[in-house]
Formats: structure tokens, sequence, C-alpha cells
């Protein structure tokens, strides 16, 4: 069932006049395109960035796969649009709409959103509105979308709980179904003569709707019935509104990664994406602890799928799609128990299709110098490897327990196979970090070019990708303030100037970027209010640097009264109230306060021994 005049309006109307149309076309190889007539609930996966990263995103297709393999569901999706198509819809008072059947978004009964990342916040208010859905959770009546979100940036919900209905920490796959579900029940229950309620009525019927969501599954976090207490500008409390809901909420887990089939139908972009290619995901948790590391502690336990079902789910994959590179995706592949079995087993198959087999998050250990003889490489393509930090001690302090020689031997062999670039990501503005620890990060980038061109007789390209260290929440800095502008100025001239070879780049971070990521990272639900303004002031796929304006975002801080100074810069005690404390990891504050302390001892070591 397809809204034909909402498609025609766009096809004779507007797409002719907006880049990059077939993002905005849908039609593409793969979709599930179901009769709304025929099914009981109608769901809208949405991806608050534009269609060329949205449509790389594993997730998306996972959840995609999953719900419309349920014959009562549709699951459809949509993408931000671009400025050119906001001001096209707008112009012609036609509403955002999903890609399977032109829908708008007001239209279905549950529209879910992934947070993957905190600068695109203001991209979820853009397709609330014009999706004609309000903006505010309390605007909301039952004959509006539950507005539900997951994801990385779910870990902290508060920045986004003015606008969120629903908030799911830990995996989809198994929450989704349930809220889903549920929550047609209380919508059809709800109705009355055909109808919701309106106005303040109608609010009030939605609020009762969403307690007994918070009250039946214990993953789902619905923050209106959470109100917070400050004291000198930072939170005390988290003070429940009614004593029938959950006082903390439990992450969604899957016990068997295993039993949740693959997305072996995957959707085939018209347009080209950022990754064009299958990924196959081997593994889902990380046998490490990097202190550094959200995922790492959000993902756990550690899960595995067999090797028997990564091939066959890769070949069926490779039939329905075409695409001849399959990424085998986890946090650490390396890791993953049968690692040589896998990796020889695709390669047996795939190599006589000419199908390359993509093998990224290797970790550097022992294992590392034999794996670009396994993997091969018949493209010429690049090494990529994350060991963060170059020195000793301060890998002792961030638990990232790895060996230089391990990973100037895994360079070694990786050029003996035509490698013939290696890309390697740090940290820079970690707790403790000091002037050698920088330098060593160029050194290492220029002792791996050296050995380039030792083997293959010129310096091959090496980039060392630095971030800006953002302490997040569920990790044991999360109690450390971040570093100031003017620390990360001085740190990446510090770099640069100790580079001496000219084939290796050293990459910093936007820094204004990544001071915004913090904020918007570590706030409370007081940080909603600067969101919107910097929403209504034009803020618009700020995560795409050329689109980013840091000045309007410092001055919606601002004029919403953040303290930017003790949001960011300022550190908690350890035993403060913070303000993602209501959501629960597995393990625990407890683990995370040991860590956090056993890092102070750490760094208190390092000092002594300057």
């Amino acid at each position: 069932m397809i809204n034909t005049d909402l498609k025609y309006e766009l096809t004779r109307h507007v797409l002719a006049k907006v880049r990059m149309p077939g993002q905005y076309i849908g039609g593409e190889r793969n979709i599930v395109v179901k009769d709304h007539r025929e099914v009981a609930g109608r769901l809208c996966l949405c991806f608050p960035d534009a269609y060329t990263i949205g449509m790389s995103h594993y997730g998306l297709q996972v959840l995609y796969s999953l719900m419309n393999a349920r014959e009562e569901w549709a699951a459809e999706r949509c993408f931000t649009p671009w400025p050119d198509m906001e001001q096209q819809l707008r112009g012609r008072n036609l509403p955002l709409y999903s890609l399977e059947t032109f829908t708008p978004l007001n239209e279905f009964d549950v529209v879910g959103f992934s947070l993957q990342y905190e600068i695109s916040s203001p991209n979820v208010l853009t397709m609330l509105d014009l999706g004609r859905i309000p903006l505010r959770a309390s605007q909301r009546t039952m004959a509006d979308p539950l507005i539900l979100a997951g994801g990385p940036c779910a870990q902290n919900p508060e920045t986004m709980a003015e606008f969120v209905d629903c908030f799911v920490t830990g995996d989809g796959e198994p929450a989704l179904p349930l809220i889903c579900d549920l929550w047609l029940e209380l919508k059809n229950a709800a109705k009355e003569n055909g109808g919701w309620l309106s106005g303040a009525a109608g609010q009030r019927q939605r609020a009762e709707a969403l307690a007994e969501l918070a009250i039946r599954l214990p993953f789902a976090y619905v923050p209106r019935f959470y109100e917070p207490e400050y004291r000198d500008g930072r939170i005390v409390a988290l003070n429940r509104s009614r004593s029938d809901i959950p006082e903390t909420i439990e992450p969604s887990v899957i016990k068997d990664l295993d039993g949740i089939p693959l997305p072996t139908a995957p959707v085939v972009p018209y347009v080209e994406c950022v990754h064009d290619r299958i990924a196959i995901e081997i593994m889902r948790g990380c046998p490490w602890q990097c202190r550094f590391c959200q995922s790492t502690v959000i993902k756990r336990p550690l899960r595995v799928r067999s090797v028997e079902t990564i091939v066959n789910g890769a070949m069926e994959s490779y039939r329905n799609t075409g695409f001849n590179e399959i990424s085998i995706l986890s946090l650490s592949s390396s890791d993953y128990p049968h690692f040589e079995q896998l990796v020889t087993r695709l390669k047996e198959v795939f190599n006589p299709l000419g199908v390359n087999i993509s093998v990224p998050s290797l970790r550097v250990n022992e294992q590392l110098r034999t794996i670009a003889d396994l993997v091969g490489n018949g493209r010429r393509a690049g090494l990529t490897l994350a060991p963060e930090v170059a020195r000793d001690d301060m890998r002792e302090q961030i638990r990232k327990k790895i060996k230089n020689e391990d990973l100037f031997e895994g360079c070694r062999v990786a050029f003996k196979n035509n490698y013939e670039s290696v890309k390697l990501y740090f940290l820079c503005g970690l707790p403790g970090e000091r002037a050698v620890d920088l330098e060593g990060i160029v050194e290492m980038a220029e002792t791996i070019s050296r050995i380039g061109k030792e083997i293959r007789g010129r310096y091959p390209k090496v980039t060392a990708s630095v971030s800006n260290f953002v302490p997040k929440a569920h990790t044991p800095y999360q109690w450390n303030g971040m570093q100031r502008r003017e620390y990360f100025q001085w740190a990446h001239k510090h770099m640069w100037k100790h580079r001496k070879i000219r084939s290796v780049n050293i990459k910093c971070h936007n820094i204004e970027t990544s001071l915004l990521e913090g904020v918007l990272s570590r706030g409370d639900r007081r940080t909603c209010e600067a969101i919107e303004l910097a929403w209504r002031r034009g803020a618009r796929m700020d995560g795409w640097t050329e689109m980013l304006d840091a000045d309007r975002w410092w001055q919606a801080l601002h004029d919403s009264d953040i303290d930017i100074e003790k949001q960011l810069h300022e550190p908690y005690e350890l035993m403060s109230k913070l303000p993602w404390d209501h959501v629960n990891v597995k393990y625990g504050r407890d683990f995370l306060e040991k860590e956090q302390n056993r890092s102070v001892l750490q760094l208190d070591a390092m000092a002594d021994a300057q």
C-alpha cells in the first residue's frame, strides 16, 4: 500500500531539485513492502543522519530484517533529509515519509530512533517536526506514534529525555518486538468510539499507557516519570513521580547470539554509501576491559556465533546482494575464539567467487603477526589498527595490554603481503597524559613507515588518526573531566612539531566537535533546552564537519544557562550522583568505582616516576 499521492508530488515537483535524489525514492533491492491493511502494527526505523550513513549501519539492517520477519508488523525506514530536501518539503507542505510506502511518520504506530552520535541530536528534532509529530513527549496523545530510542547515546538518555517517550538500553533484538507488541495492545485498548482522546485528556491517557510500558518491561525507561533534582548546578537525585515504576533500568540482553537470525537479505542502496559491502556480526561484546571504552561495558557479556552460522549467513547474503566484499564485525575481531578457522573457511568459500574478506577491528597481539598471511590482500588495501596510546605505562593506565613488537611485526608481515598503508587510531587527552605520550604517537607512526620502506623500498603512507578523549558514561573514567580547548590545541601542535617523515600524517579530530560531544554526552536533562534552541537556530547535520557551526552551539548552551565548565571540565567526586546512574550496566557502578580507584593509584605512580 503505497501513498501514491505523496510519491507523485515528490517525483513531479521535488526530487529534481535536490542533491542525490536516489536517497529519497526507496525501491531498493531487498526492501520489504507490506500492505498496511494486512498488518497489525507499523514501525518506522529512523536513523538521524544521511541515507549514506544510515544504510551502512549494521544495526538498522538487523532490526529491519527482524521485524519484517513477523507477519503482523511492517517495518520501514527513514533518514534525515539534507537541508535542500528539508527546504523542499517545508516549501510544499509535504511530510517526511518512509521509503517503503511513502507513509508520513505520524501515521506509524512506533517510530524508533538509533542514537549513534550526540551531535546528531538536532536531526531527531528535524525528523519529528517534518514527520508532523510533536517535539516534546509531554505534548503527544495516543494518536501520535510511540517515540522510541536506543543505541550508544541512550546510555545517558537525559539529554534527549524531553523528546523521547521511551529509551531502551542493551540489545535491541529481544526488546523491540516486546515493546512494539505491548504498545499496540495499549494503543488499541485506549481507543474510544473509534479514536483517542485529544488535548490534555489525551495526554493523560498517553501517560497511563507509558506507565504500563515502564512497569511491565524492565528495560523500558520512560523519562516523564523521573524528575531530576539539582543543587549547586548538578543533579543530586532523580525522583520517581510514581511508586509503581522501577527505580533503575535493566539492559536488554541476548543470551544466545547464535539463535538470533542474521540479516541475510540486507537492503542494497541505489547510491554509493560509506560501506558498500556485506556485514556479518561474528561476536558481540569484548573480552577486554579498556577503561576508556564505553562499548566494552554496554555490550557485555561476550557472546559468539558459530563458524558455520557465519559462513552460511555470508553466502546467503552474497546471493541476495551481489556485493564483492564481506566484512566480519565485532569490537575485536581477532579475539573471536575460532578466528583462524573462520577466516580460512571464508577464504575457501569466497575467494573462488572473487569476493574479498575484510577484517576490521584487529587487536594488537601475537596473532597480529600472522593475520596478514592468513587474510591475504589481493587488493592492495590498508591495515587499520587501534593502539590508542604509544607507551607501556599509559597502556597500563587505560588497561589496553598490547606490545609494540607485536604491532611492528604485524605491520612488517602486512607490507610483505602487499598492504600499502597503515592507519592507526590514538586518543589524546587521556587522564595523566604527558608530552612523551604525544611524542610516542609520532615515533610509532614513523617507525612503521620505516619498516615499510625497508620492505617495499619506499615510505608507505601511515596515518595517525588522533581523537580527543571524551570521558563517557558507564566507563571507569566517567568521573573525570574533559581536557580544555587550549590543551588540545597545544597537543595537536606538539605532535606535528615532532613529525619528521613526510609520508606520515597526523590527522587530529576537530576540537570544537569533540568538546560539543563531551557537553552533550555528559549532560543532564537541562541540556534538552540547548539542543532544541540550537535546532531552532538552524543546527542541521552537524555530524558533518562542513555543516557544523560551533558558535551556534556554544551560544545555545549559554542561553540555556548550561554551566559548561561544570558539565564538561569539572570532575565528579566518586560518590557523586551522575546523570545516568539510573541506567544499569553489567557489573554495575561498583566495578567502575574500583577501576577508577585503581586508575588514580596508577596515575600517582606515573607522576612519581617522572
